[in-house]
């Protein structure tokens, strides 16, 4: 079955993920979708230093909005933020250093935040793919406390601080990847099986899905979406990147779209800067047919794992049953 999905999944790929499968789509864009200024707007992007995030900070910053860049390493960071001040013109652009994988970690960093900063919008990109398990200090796997745990952490504390604001918005960057997982509550740390960081990543992937969903029903005021990009230009499509496998980089690397094309894919550009595009909870790709509503990419029924992940702390918090901290 999981030969099957993976086949399917990369048929599809091939055919919307990729830069030809974008300016296919982009004939039904609105033109005047992006054309839009934010004054006054405070963002926020996790790995806003490099790749999509990069690229979504700048478009942001040069559109008159205020730019928190939360990311891992200081001197990147330092880097990026001296370009898109650069580039933009904007002197609002704001740098934090955090650790996404250290709960505690981010806990701290909001309950500082919040003391000097309001927040319109945020913007759940960054994340890894780490192809050996490694443990976090914390104990806890390195992809799991990076994709799934940083993001409900970061986002359900931000949650209060974007309730004060206007039209307040949380877009999570996922991944067409998560179409070849189920969801899987019985082993979020991917513990009792071989390891694929790949495979891992999928599941990751689908675990932010089920997270935006149950978000989007808990907190109506605020609007929670999901989007993927397709395939885009970035060190991890390249056939040397850490985080591919050879043979599909090789296949994929020639086809991917340019990092900077359409404010990362039109539809979760668009829900950023000038509002809800799509449904409450909705899934958005880099294409017309990739939109879907959430529920449909997920289990059906309230009594199924999505349901499960989304409503055991315990299990959210570590990825095992039964502890919390």
């Amino acid at each position: 079955m999981l030969l099957y999905r993976s086949a399917a999944w990369f048929a599809k790929g091939l055919r919307e993920y990729t830069k030809s499968g974008y300016e296919s789509a982009s004939k039904d864009f609105v033109p005047d979708d992006l054309e839009v200024q934010v004054p006054g707007r405070a963002f926020m992007v996790t790995g806003g230093n490099s790749g999509i995030g990069k690229a979504t900070a700048m478009e942001i910053a040069k559109r008159g909005g205020t730019v928190h860049l939360v990311c891992r390493d200081h001197s990147r960071a330092e880097g990026a933020k001296a370009e898109i001040i650069r580039e933009s013109g904007n002197q609002n652009i704001f740098l934090h250093i955090v650790d996404l994988s250290l709960p505690k970690s981010v806990w701290k960093f909001v309950e500082n935040f919040k003391q000097e900063h309001t927040l319109n919008v945020l913007i759940n990109n960054a994340g890894c793919m780490v192809n050996k398990r490694e443990l976090t200090e914390d104990g806890l796997e390195k992809n799991f406390a990076t994709n799934t745990l940083g993001v409900y952490v970061l986002t359900t504390a931000l949650i209060p601080v974007l309730e004060k604001e206007h039209d307040p918005r949380v877009i999570t960057v996922s991944s067409g990847g998560m179409l070849v997982q189920k969801l899987n509550t019985d082993d979020p740390q991917s513990e009792r099986t071989a390891f694929d960081g790949t495979m891992v990543y999928a599941q990751n992937k689908r675990q932010q899905v089920v997270l935006t969903e149950r978000w989007a029903r808990a907190h109506p005021a605020i609007h929670f979406s999901c989007m993927h990009p397709g395939w885009v230009d970035t060190p991890g499509h390249h056939p040397d990147g850490p985080h591919i496998n050879l043979c599909a980089g090789r296949v994929c690397a020639p086809r991917c779209a340019a990092v900077d094309a359409g404010l990362p894919r039109q539809a979760g550009g668009q829900t950023a800067l000038r509002g809800p595009g799509r449904g409450h909870g909705a899934v958005a790709g880099p294409c017309p047919r990739c939109h879907r509503p959430a529920q449909r990419l997920l289990l059906p029924r309230p009594e199924t794992g999505a349901h499960t992940l989304a409503s055991r702390e315990d299990i959210v918090l570590t990825g095992r049953r039964g502890e919390t901290h």
